[in-house]
């Protein structure tokens, strides 16, 4: 009798586990032989009304080796909407400077590899930004693109 309270028990567990609420989608940052997975730093719906509570350390970080790329992993929350990698590097003057990806169509891609520019010699933040569109009101109308999630990450030596 004791056995089979312990099974249901577990049982109910293991239920209560599958019914939790969804969470924000992770990106996935590898470098090096290293991983970090990251919940966003800001998540909205499309229009930007509905937005998550922010965690409460938002920015990751990862080792990254000078000249190393990094490859970046999204989820299909992600990759179904428009989306972009934008970056800050350093030159080897010691100049930052920034750049960014093209923007990817939705359902064009999973994942991407961030190779630094030619005049690179360290990279220092990475930043995975999903747009959401958002209507504006005037009289042409048309569509304005904001940032609905972002996924920050540090880089370290």
């Amino acid at each position: 009798m004791h056995r089979g309270l312990k099974l249901l028990a577990a049982a109910a567990t293991l239920g209560l586990a599958g019914c939790s609420a969804p969470h924000e989608p992770q990106v996935t940052f590898y470098a090096h032989g290293d991983s970090v997975r990251l919940d966003p730093a800001q998540y909205c719906d499309a229009t930007g009304q509905d937005c998550a509570e922010p965690p409460e350390d938002p920015v990751g970080e990862l080792r990254v080796p000078p000249g190393e790329p990094v490859q970046i992993s999204v989820p299909a929350e992600v990759s179904d909407t428009p989306w972009q990698v934008v970056f800050l590097y350093r030159t080897a003057e010691g100049e930052q400077l920034d750049s960014r990806s093209a923007v990817f169509a939705p359902g064009d891609r999973h994942a991407y590899t961030l190779h630094l520019p030619p005049d690179a010699e360290q990279l220092d933040h990475v930043e995975v930004q999903q747009f959401g569109a958002v209507l504006t009101p005037g009289v042409e109308g048309g569509v304005d693109f904001g940032i609905s999630g972002s996924w920050l990450l540090d880089v370290r030596r």
